[in-house]
């Protein structure tokens, strides 16, 4: 099979891979594209989530392993390239006033420290097309956010033969897209499903919560109904972080192929010319892969660019 495309997918814990564009992965790895996902931190300071596995002494005596190996697991599943970054979780601090984070977490390393990380990756990966968090970190934890943030600032330098000299050669990835898998509309379609089936739905008070909320953009749907197998799969492959009885699975794979074919991105900065309603993550790209790389070694102009900077408030 002739070389394709990369994508590279940059999440904060293990786990964010599986519930977030995982599909859209499976897909492009069964056509022939690389798909890597860099994972920020290893999810030391998470919690159980499955009621089953609470108290399972094995996994509270060594959970951060725990989760290394699920994240293999989940790996293998979508038949992706996996790399670490190797920072450490910062917990999602609760209580009014909240605490300060642990000292040593990911959301307080120097920028330029966890840049410096991914930048690396870009430029041994040389991924054409990079996948991350919105401003706001997809939902206000100070790992998704710093995600955000590093990723953003990797995006930007790793094309620059001036910025981290010694983190190898230049590589600009053409195109920057934000993750948009939990929208508004889509879990409103889920509701209201679920309302006609069974009379009742679990997403009601997700649906509270967004109602002072701004809709998000989305610019790129990408047609995945047949991979929700495999990110069903994924998912239960982090049995500590997922309820098999929760809201992931209140509709089958089957019924969710019907109802909400696809999964949703944000192009957030492109090098190329795209359509106005895009499919494809890969859209714009020439599909000689000699070409696209050339491209990224000696970029043309920024054609998009509708990073957002981090609001002061999240």
């Amino acid at each position: 099979m002739p070389e394709r495309l990369r994508l590279l997918a940059v999440h904060a814990h293990p786990d964010d891979e599986s519930s977030k564009g995982s599909a859209t992965m499976a897909r492009y790895v069964a056509e022939g594209h690389r798909v890597m996902v860099a994972t920020c931190t290893g999810g030391e300071r998470g919690d159980v989530l499955n009621p089953r596995l609470k108290d399972d002494a094995d996994i509270l005596r060594d959970l951060p392993q725990v989760r290394r190996e699920e994240m293999k697991r989940a790996q293998e599943v979508l038949g992706i390239e996996h790399v670490w970054l190797g920072f450490v979780d910062s917990g999602l601090p609760e209580g009014d006033p909240l605490p300060p984070l642990p000292e040593g977490c990911f959301a307080l390393e120097p920028l330029h420290v966890t840049t410096e990380a991914l930048v690396r990756v870009i430029r041994d990966f040389k991924p054409h097309v990079m996948t991350t968090y919105d401003e706001n970190g997809g939902y206000p934890h100070p790992d998704h956010i710093m995600c955000h943030d590093v990723s953003v600032a990797a995006f930007r330098a790793a094309g620059d033969p001036s910025q981290f000299t010694h983190a190898g050669e230049a590589w600009q990835p053409l195109k920057l897209y934000y993750d948009r898998g939990f929208s508004r509309e889509k879990i409103a379609a889920f509701h209201e499903a679920l309302l006609t089936r069974d009379g009742e739905s679990p997403f009601e008070e997700w649906l509270k919560r967004w109602e002072e909320r701004e809709p998000t953009r989305v610019t790129t749907r990408v047609q995945v109904a047949d991979y929700f197998g495999a990110r069903e799969r994924a998912l239960l492959a982090h049995a500590t972080q997922i309820d098999p009885d929760g809201s992931f699975f209140a509709l089958s794979a089957a019924e969710q192929a019907t109802i909400w074919p696809t999964e949703e991105f944000d192009l957030a900065a492109s090098y190329v010319r795209t359509p106005a309603d895009e499919d494809d993550l890969f859209a714009g790209l020439p599909q000689d892969v000699a070409e696209a790389d050339r491209m990224a070694t000696d970029p043309p102009a920024l054609l998009r660019d509708d990073i957002v900077a981090r609001k002061e408030s999240a």
